[in-house]
This record gives C-alpha cells, structure tokens and sequence, in this order.
C-alpha cells in the first residue's frame, strides 16, 4: 500500500493507494500554527483500521517552504561570498548580513588567491552579534574545487544551526543562481524542519515502517532524512504533485495542457507527447532565479475564492482572494458561490451566496443565474487565454522536457486534463473555452496527493574531468580524485553513472531499481598556444522523474 499526503497552504489531502487503485482519501483543513494536528489528522483518516506493516511506502508534497518565500516568513542569513575578481558582488548580496571574502579559484578549479582568516574572524563576530543562526557559504568556481568553502565553514564557530555550502546544491557553474539558491537553502531550513518534524513525530508514534519522502520540485521524491539538507529541493513541491497526479490518473501519449484549479491560483503545465516541460536553467521565485531542477509550471491569480468585484461596469475575477467564499462567512463574492448559486455545489449558505451574486448582477444589468454563468465563463475565458499566451512563449524556443531538447518542437496540445475540486464543476465551461476535449479524472479534487503517493525517487549529479590537471570533481558528492591523461569521455560516463548509483542508494534506501540515465556529455579539447594540453569533460546524470500509473482510465467524469 502507498501513502500519499499533501500539505497546501488552504488544506491538506491524503489519499491511499492500495495494488494501483485509489482505496481511500481525505481533505481538511490547513492549521498553519500546528502542522503535526494537521498531518495526525489526515493520516490517521487514511489509516484508521489499517495493518500498517502494509504501508510501503509514505510520500508528501507541500506548499511550507513556497509560501514561506513569497511571504516572506524565512529565517535571517548571514551569507558569505567569494566572486573572485570580475564580478560586482553587490547585486548577490541578497542575505540579512553579507560579507565579501577575499580569495579565489579559477574557472579550473586551481586557487589563485588565498582567503583571509581575519576576514573571516570578522563576520563571524558580526554574526554570532546579530543573533543569526543560519548561514551560506558561496564561492564562484567552487564547483570545480570545493576547498574554500570548506576551509570557511571550518574557520566559523561550531554554534551556527544550519550552514549551506554552495557547491552541494549542483554542479552546475552559473554563481548568481547558486548564491540564491544557497542563500533560500538556509533561509527555509527553520521551516522545513518543523514540517518535517511533524512527519517524524507521527511515523514514530504510530511505528510506520515505510521511510517517509518528500516531492521536489522536478516531480521526483528524496527520503525526507536527506531532504533536510536541501530543502529548497521542495520549493514549488504542489504544483510538481498536480502534474505527477495527472499523469497518474490520466495517462497520455500526446500534447497536452494540465491544469490545477484551486482556491486561489490556476497552476498551468504542459506536456510534449506526454513528458511533462521542463525548466531547464531552474525556477525562479520571489524575484530568486535558483539552479533548482523543476518542472515548468506557471501560477495564474485565478481560483474558486477570488475576489469577484464589477469595476468601470466590467466583471473582474482576482487575483486577490479576501477570504473563503460568501456562503461561507468570506467579506467577498467568489466563483464559489456562483457554483453555489447555479446548484452545481451544496455547500454552506446558498441564500448569502445568491444576495452576493445577484448584487453584481444589479450592477452589471444581469439576472442572478445570468451573473453566475457569466462568471464561470469569463473564469474558463480567462484560463484559455493565459494557456494560449504562454503556449506562444514556449514555442518561441527549443522546448525542455525532462528527458531531452526538442529543438523543432511545436507544442500543439491535443487535450486539457483538469484537476483541483473546482474542475468537474468548470468542465463545460473549460470545454468551450479551449475547443478542445477537457478530461477530469475521478477524485480530481485529490489530484497531487495522488501524484505525491505515486511519484518514484529522483536524483542526479555532475562529473566534471581535467585531463590536463589530472583532476575528476563530482560537486554534490563533495568528490575530487585523480585521473590520468588518457581518461575519456566513455570512461567518465561509467564512472558518473556508478557514483549515481551509490548516491541513489544511500539518499532513498528503499527504491528499489531506478532508470539511470546520461543526460548531457561534453568533451572539449584545451589548447595552450598551438598544443593540446588535455580534456574538459563534462557529463550530467540523472534517475529520471516517473509517475506509477494507476490501474484503470482514473475513472474520467
């Protein structure tokens, strides 16, 4: 039996899939202040009567890291940088205290410059003066040799709770991305960590023997024990589980559109012959272009409690949401109670949701059941339309999936496939909007915990080889050893995909077999004058993204 949970910023969902069909599942409410009621709650729910020594395997995905950067609720961080010459290293410092580090590494990974201990004996006192806790430690080419940022998390005081060291994150080159994405590391860990202790405390409590996971951002899961590492992986964590969950419910071999309705955001994806897009330099969020692997979705200020309000005599849906719907207490109007108002939805105070429906209507010159029709249409016009847009977009340049480039790729979608709890009741609206066929699986309200139940382990690391220098790096692994002259690119491969391998096992012990997989190779000669003087040799592998699809069509409505 899988387990599956997500926690969104709204309500939380649980589902439990039993020999690939979905037995049971379960919705409530969020309680942002005490996160082990919250998942208690959902689980206990799942797993009430349960032989628990059945459970295989406990999946999660979450909003608590996302929504604590757009909000701005994260942890202060002290970060430390070394740019090395020829880089402004104002437009980096991103962190609540920063401090610019002399010393260097090239872009070969030989140190041209040392560090300054007095340097750091400084920031360390203005740090631990400033009462912060959480810090991270970046420097250019750290990639291509680690030793600095090691040497200045060994020159700090031991008393620091969380420390990100840059070349850990990937071993990609791009040094602003890392900043950000070290300084984020850091400033979710606080908030992470209270996430997931609430996991610890329930699979402890109830002697779960499945190791929970957690979904990142590339539709793949990490043992939530690794996770705490690097819990930036779980930044847009919700919208990974929406896609993961429609490819469960909904297998497809064509393109086509995803779409997550919820209550405050419409999150949009796409897929090119079934493989969902891929964000191939990393998301950004709050403003942070990062170097977190995801997948490409895009959030529309549109959902069933959004703001409805009639400026200059035209209708206006979001993208503020004020509160719940009318019918249930909320100070404004929403698509909610519009449902409520045609009878497509039983939900609390019908009469408070028609009064607020019919006073836009008095204001647009529309009967009340007109207002409301008028709102789900304009709802799916306005989906339609942002869908089209960025269908334009990504088919102005090469189109990234998760398995390869597709240089010539039109994205030409052949179907929609809608989930959230708003879908089946916006079918045939969405239906005219898109002209296309609209597809919502049964139980579509439970979509991403279904993804997060179904989604398989995922990981991936860079080999980096110097024949000149003799030198092989492997920067997420913290790996540097030598290698002769004469190394080569098909040698670098086996090696990459063994050093995956272990790396696979140790982070999620219980997978099991995995599609190991060469993503990206390069071998470059390096000339000095008119000689050779050896390779670069670059090689990215991966345990690719994969979803185990449910038994049966998803019962489609």
């Amino acid at each position: 039996m899988f387990v599956g949970l997500d926690m969104g910023g709204t309500h939380t969902d649980a589902v439990l899939v039993d020999q690939g069909r979905i037995l049971r599942h379960y919705k409530t409410v969020t309680d942002q202040a005490d996160y082990t009621g919250t998942v208690t709650r959902a689980l206990e729910a799942v797993l009430n009567g349960i032989n628990l020594a059945a459970i295989k395997r406990l999946n999660l995905s979450t909003t608590i890291c996302t929504n604590a950067i757009v909000t701005g609720r994260t942890s202060p961080v002290g970060l430390l940088l070394e740019p090395g010459p020829g880089l402004n290293p104002a437009i980096l410092a991103c962190g609540q205290k920063n401090f610019i580090l002399s010393g260097s590494i090239d872009h070969r990974g030989r140190p041209t410059s040392s560090l300054v201990e007095a340097e750091i004996k400084k920031a360390d006192k203005e740090l631990r003066q400033a009462g912060i806790r959480h810090l991270a430690i970046a420097g250019k080419f750290s990639t291509r040799n680690p030793e600095h940022e090691l040497a200045i998390k060994e020159a700090l005081s031991p008393s620091y709770e969380f420390i990100t060291l840059g070349h850990r994150l990937s071993g990609r080159l791009n040094f602003p991305r890392r900043v950000f994405t070290a300084y984020l590391n850091s400033a979710v860990a606080a908030t992470y960590s209270s996430f997931a202790a609430a996991i610890k405390s329930f699979t402890a409590q109830k002697e779960l023997p499945a190791v929970p996971y957690i979904l990142k951002a590339d539709g793949g899961t990490l043992s939530l024990e690794a996770s705490l590492a690097q819990p930036v992986e779980t930044i847009l964590s919700g919208p990974a589980a929406s896609i993961m969950g429609a490819l469960a419910l909904v297998p497809v071999q064509q393109d086509a559109i995803i779409l997550d309705i919820g209550g405050t955001t419409t999150d949009i994806a796409f897929l090119a012959g079934g493989v969902p897009l891929f964000e191939p330099q990393g998301i950004s969020i709050a403003g942070f272009p990062t170097l977190v692997r995801a997948l490409y979705s895009h959030s529309l200020g549109l959902g069933g409690d959004s703001c409805l309000e009639v400026k200059d005599g035209r209708l206006t849906i979001g993208p503020e949401r004020r509160g719940p719907a009318r019918a249930l207490g909320g100070p404004a109007v929403t698509p909610t109670d519009a449902l409520i108002t045609l009878g497509r939805l039983d939900l609390g105070d019908r009469a408070a949701a028609r009064r607020g429906i019919a006073k836009l209507g008095d204001e647009l010159g529309l009967t009340t059941e007109r207002t409301a029709s008028a709102i789900l249409k304009q709802m799916a016009g306005e989906i339609a339309c942002h869908c089209h847009a960025l269908l334009a977009q990504i088919n102005s340049r090469p189109v990234y999936t998760v398995r390869e480039v597709l240089e010539e790729k039109q994205l030409k979608p052949a179907q929609v496939i809608a989930i959230g709890a708003p879908a089946p009741l916006l079918a045939a609206e969405l239906d005219e909007a898109f002209s296309l066929p609209v597809v919502v699986p049964h139980l579509a309200g439970v979509a991403n915990a279904v993804g997060a139940a179904l989604s398989r382990p995922t990981t991936e690391l860079t080999l980096l080889a110097d024949t000149g220098q003799g030198l092989l790096t492997v920067p997420e692994e913290g790996i540097r050893e030598k290698v002769p002259a004469g190394y080569t690119l098909e040698q670098a491969k086996k090696r990459a995909l063994e050093l995956l391998r272990a790396r696979f096992l140790r982070l999620t012990p219980e997978a099991g077999d995995a599609g190991l997989e060469v993503v990206e190779e390069q071998s470059f000669n390096m000339v000095s004058g008119f000689y050779t003087t050896g390779k670069n040799i670059r090689v990215k592998v991966q345990v690719k993204p994969r979803v185990t699809p449910l038994k049966g069509d998803g019962g489609h409505v």
